[in-house]
């Protein structure tokens, strides 16, 4: 039975006269505790269909339900990680932590809040750096941060939009283990927005395509059969990581290949230039007033 769903929705931007269609008849179905990963390349309208889930923008057309019930607005339930940092630069981890909690759960005593701060703070493995302002920490610091501030709203959907894209492979790699812990520890749905296959496929249990936008749509997905949990040495040896690898990796380049050949058929404009209306140069001018005969004396 579907947690979380996507019914025939559609995207459009801009006036009925002049619409621009981001997404076109999106169906999607996510179990509860399950990992969906969505892929698809920059400009597809990744961002825009996370944004629909998180309840940050609504669809032109279809529904977007949780749990049965249509996602009107934000909310706790849903919680959504950026590709940035979003933290507040004048706050320190656990202040940032803090603003989010005393939001959400604002009947905690001090000291439930405090020890509610700690257990994420600790599971993220940043203990040591409660006290730190964002411009003192690395940037992989900086998004255990921020997953720490989603984790304590208690989210019942953990909504991922490409959160370590901009790290290091190293950093990546550490962030990603540690994602895989917490998921498989504290069972929470989890959709993750990415462009890294190998990263779909070692932590996803389905991998859903996005096409090429205009008017994306979702393809049919690849099932993960990989028995969890998974470990990355060993990866490279395992039959269905190959396959599934290899198979999304050419599907996801023939989706490129026909949006290059759609580009590429370019309408031919009319040669025409536009009126000359710039001013005559120094030189004309001066030949001119040469020209010009001069009055008697």
């Amino acid at each position: 039975m579907s947690y979380l769903e996507m019914n025939q929705v559609d995207v459009s931007f801009g006036p009925v006269s002049n619409r621009t269609d981001v997404l076109s008849n999106i169906n999607l179905s996510v179990k509860e505790n399950e990992f969906v990963a969505v892929i698809g390349f920059s400009g597809a309208g990744k961002s825009t269909l996370m944004s629909l889930l998180a309840g940050l923008q609504q669809p032109t057309a279809g529904e977007v339900k949780m749990d049965g019930k249509l996602i009107k607005e934000p909310g706790p339930d849903l919680g959504l990680m950026f590709q940035n940092y979003s933290l507040l630069p004048w706050l320190t981890v656990n202040e940032n932590i803090q603003l989010a909690v005393k939001k959400v759960f604002p009947k905690l005593s001090k000291s439930e809040r405090n020890d509610k701060i700690a257990h994420y703070v600790e599971m993220v493995k940043l203990g040591h750096a409660g006290d730190k302002l964002p411009h003192e920490l690395s940037g992989g610091m900086r998004q255990r941060a921020s997953l720490a501030r989603t984790l304590s709203l208690d989210p019942k959907v953990l909504l991922l939009d490409e959160p370590l894209s901009a790290l290091d492979a190293l950093t990546r790699s550490e962030l990603q283990d540690q994602i895989l812990n917490i998921w498989e520890t504290d069972k929470r749905t989890v959709v993750m927005i990415t462009n890294d296959v190998d990263e779909a496929v070692l932590m996803a249990d389905r991998i859903v395509p996005l096409t090429m936008g205009p008017k994306a749509t979702l393809a049919e997905e690849f099932v993960v059969n990989m028995e969890r949990p998974r470990d990355r040495r060993t990866l490279n040896d395992h039959p269905e990581f190959m396959r599934l690898k290899t198979e999304i990796t050419l599907f996801m380049m023939g989706l490129n290949k026909e949006s290059k050949a759609a580009a590429a058929e370019v309408v031919p404009m009319p040669d025409i230039r536009p009126k000359d209306f710039s001013l005559p140069s120094a030189n004309i001018r001066l030949k001119n007033k040469v020209s010009q005969p001069t009055s008697a004396a």
